[in-house]
């Protein structure tokens, strides 16, 4: 059997009502009516690189990343409090307002005296999204089209904060955790940086524009580039060739502060990370040492793998020169710690501790703690491994959403919805196809289910992959920040580089460049050396031999060929790439929420379900050398992508509907499907 390229459920829909998208450079798109009469705002402006300076540098052996000329530092501060350090949250009530006419700069909306008791308020986090959409949870698409998820362009975010008087000598950053997509951000007037990608946490350092003891003004620029001149007919795509993703995606572009915010305060010389690699009875930390004083620093990093108060407890000598970095490292036999695995995913907390002094008299300066598991993950011929042991994974992929608080769920809304997904025996999620909230790592490395971690680089077409590698940099950026932010995280056991990307018609050298660019950056610095992957478009990719572990999206059955044309597809891949193993990364069908029917009859759950079963069973018989399936998808979604409006731009094709609740019978049919390991 020799199957065409194939087409997925994204690229066959996308094809029936997307035209040509501007391809030039800088590539900004001209404005025509949008809801409401105003302009359609344009593609922002961009520089010639991705504006947080993302880059890994080589120290002391270890891959560290940096931002805006700072070390990328852990982002536990949402929920843990270091003893050395000071922070003040920021979520709570911001005065907002939309500014789709782009005067708001112009206007002063960033200066401290500007006046803003006429502006609107909205919480952060929060999607801009529901602050005024009435209906936005439903699938009656009668009203799609109208309300603030459809606002588009620019909206300004502002709140004040004190600064407390023992910062002072400090160093402080801002930290949010995301902003969807753009964001600018001033502090007291200045312009302190910029961040783009909407799912990835960054730290701006803040410290030379405030003053402790005094009120600091922050205000933040939002930008979401528009999808279409036309929701409602999902005609005039909009583009932007160097943002990732660069056009209309089908998943909904959830806008704003999305995520918590707050200001920390560390030393002058500081631990802002601290890199686990544990298995086999071994423990190894490398910690990372930041010298912003003015003075040379000569100390000693003290680590505690956190096996009782004096297991392994070991002082290690650190000189850091003024304004430079320096990378401690520490190797302890653990031979008695439990190992985190999906029946006992047993939590381990190291401690880093940094002194000033002799060893075991001196004074502690910082402390940076992190959660890590004692567990490895390998590829050995066509098996992938964990904890020496061969797994299949019966996966899903979801999307992180709700009708209630769009991307910005609570904590309750993520234990009930990938409680779904653990109640019907998944074993590992997908993230597709972005970074989530820190909150689902932390979930799944205590409920023992595994992770594929997915970054935003979806549906690229070879101009994008080429400018990306060759010159912005934001698809290099986005993988090595979630190697660098997901590192310690013993559920994460898979690294996604794309999602149905273009392959380049004259023999993929662009492709093959791009990928290889993001796996070098995954690679430099994850020192448990998970394996890479990637969902592909077609089981005919050019540059398999540059993954780990081959993964394609298919939907035999549905969109091409039959259900049965699965097998023996898997078993031609397994026959070029024999040494590999293969992960169905995304499978699945639709059916109207309670419509019934015979299982031929496309649209009914009976049908929906069927398919299902068929792809299981033949990629279960398949387990010496298919690694495992992956469902799509959870839940019912939104998205906004030029079809499904008469759903209110839901996608029907959900384990369970949009409301979280009602189940279809392929939840029962997932649920009683037996691993074959």
């Amino acid at each position: 059997m020799t199957p065409p390229l194939h087409a997925t459920r994204r690229t066959v829909l996308a094809a029936a009502s997307l035209t040509a998208l501007t391809a030039a450079l800088p590539g900004v798109a001209s404005a025509a009516p949008a809801v409401g009469g105003l302009p359609t705002p344009s593609v922002p402006p961009h520089g010639d690189r991705e504006p947080a300076g993302t880059r890994i540098e080589r120290i002391d052996g270890t891959g560290v990343v940096f931002q805006y000329g700072r070390v990328v530092p852990a982002f536990d501060g949402w929920d843990r409090r270091e003893p050395t350090r000071g922070y003040r949250m920021l979520d709570g009530r911001w005065h907002f307002r939309f500014d789709p006419e782009d005067r708001g700069l112009r206007d002063g909306w960033a200066l401290p005296g500007f006046d803003t008791t006429d502006w609107d308020t909205i919480d952060v986090p929060s999607s801009w999204d529901l602050h005024d959409t009435p209906g936005f949870g439903g699938y009656d698409g009668t009203h799609f089209g109208e309300g603030t998820a459809f606002q588009d362009g620019y909206a300004w975010y502002r709140t004040t904060a004190t600064i407390p008087g023992s910062w002072r000598g400090r160093q402080v950053r801002l930290t949010f955790l995301a902003v969807n997509y753009r964001a600018d951000v001033w502090v007291n007037g200045r312009f302190v940086g910029a961040h783009e990608g909407g799912h990835t946490p960054f730290a701006i350092p803040v410290g030379e524009v405030v003053a402790p003891g005094q009120r600091a003004v922050i205000a933040v620029r939002v930008h979401r580039r528009p999808s279409y001149t036309d929701y409602r007919t999902g005609t005039g795509p909009i583009s932007d060739p160097l943002a990732v993703p660069w056009k209309p995606v089908d998943y909904w572009p959830y806008a704003g502060i999305t995520r918590s915010v707050w200001l920390e305060a560390v030393p002058e010389v500081s631990i802002p990370k601290v890199l686990v690699s544990a298995r086999d009875g071994r423990f190894e930390a490398r910690v990372v040492v930041e010298n912003r004083g003015g003075r040379p620093f000569t100390g000693h990093v003290v680590v505690s793998p956190g096996r009782g108060p004096r297991a392994g407890r070991t002082s290690v000598p650190v000189a850091v020169p003024a304004g430079r970095v320096a990378v401690a490292r520490v190797q302890v036999a653990l031979p008695d710690a439990p190992t985190w695995s999906p029946a006992e995913p047993t939590v381990l907390t190291a401690t880093a501790e940094l002194h000033v002094g002799p060893p075991g008299a001196g004074r502690r300066i910082d402390q940076l703690r992190t959660d890590y598991g004692m567990r490895s993950v390998e590829v050995v011929g066509s098996t992938l491994t964990v904890n020496g042991a061969p797994v299949f994974l019966k996966g899903m992929n979801w999307h992180e959403e709700t009708a209630a608080s769009g991307r910005s769920m609570t904590r309750a809304e993520y234990d009930h919805e990938l409680g779904l997904a653990r109640d019907a025996g998944a074993t590992m999620l997908r993230n597709t196809v972005y970074n989530r909230h820190p909150y689902v790592y932390q979930w799944a490395d205590r409920h023992g289910v595994f992770v594929m971690d997915d970054i935003d680089t979806m549906w690229l077409n070879t101009d994008q992959e080429r400018v990306q590698t060759t010159t912005y940099g934001l698809s290099r950026a986005l993988a090595a920040m979630m190697a660098w932010n997901q590192h310690n995280n013993p559920s994460v056991i898979l690294w996604c580089l794309q999602n149905e990307s273009e392959i380049d018609p004259d023999g993929a050298p662009v492709y093959r460049a791009w990928l290889t660019d993001m796996k070098d950056a995954v690679k430099a610095v994850d020192l448990q050396n998970r394996p890479v992957t990637w969902a592909s478009n077609t089981t005919f990719d050019p540059a398999f031999d540059i993954a780990d572990v081959i993964g394609f999206n298919e939907y035999f059955g549905y969109f091409y060929g039959q259900n049965s044309d699965l097998g023996p597809a898997i078993d031609d891949v397994h026959t070029r790439y024999p040494d590999k193993p293969i992960l169905i990364t995304e499978n699945g069908t639709w059916s109207f929420l309670g419509h019934h029917g015979p299982a031929d009859e496309h649209g009914t759950e009976e049908w929906q379900a069927a398919s299902f079963r068929s792809h299981w069973d033949q990629v279960s018989a398949r387990a010496a050398y298919v690694a495992g399936y992956t469902f799509w998808v959870l839940k019912d979604y939104k998205q906004r992508c030029g079809y499904n409006e008469e759903y209110n731009g839901i996608s029907v094709m959900g384990m369970v509907g949009f409301d979280s609740t009602t189940r279809r019978l392929v939840y029962d049919a997932f649920e009683n499907a037996r691993s074959p390991r």
